[in-house]
């Protein structure tokens, strides 16, 4: 039986080989080697991540700040570019949950699903 640490690196070899992957670095570095889409997309991420951090920690998000937040994903999806790498991120993260899905089904088969509780 392989070992499972090795076969994880296998599995990051695959997506770092992975059409999906190649994608999404490609339109990350055309986002990143454009000063304005760079700047725009770093303020979403910033936004993104403080309203996580403040859910996380159960503060409460304002209206004010969800209005920001929608604002800025608008602005965001407008430019071309950013819009594509958002999408490509969706594909891969849809990607990460199915590997994760099928990685924890033996987990899963063994105690049972969480939808039966």
């Amino acid at each position: 039986m392989a070992n499972l640490h090795d076969l994880a690196y296998e599995m990051e070899k695959a997506i770092r080989s992975s059409a999906e992957y190649t994608q999404l670095k490609s339109l990350y570095d055309t986002v990143n080697n454009d000063p304005t889409a760079k700047r725009m997309f770093d303020n979403f991420r910033k936004i993104q991540m403080d309203l996580q951090q403040k859910q996380m920690m159960g503060m409460e998000i304002t209206q004010e700040e969800v209005e920001q937040a929608q604002k800025t994903v608008a602005l965001v999806q407008q430019h071309a570019t950013i819009g594509k790498l958002m999408e490509s991120e969706q594909r891969m993260s849809m990607i990460i949950a199915d590997l994760n899905r099928i990685i924890l089904k033996p987990i899963e088969d063994l105690y049972g699903s969480m939808e039966q509780y």
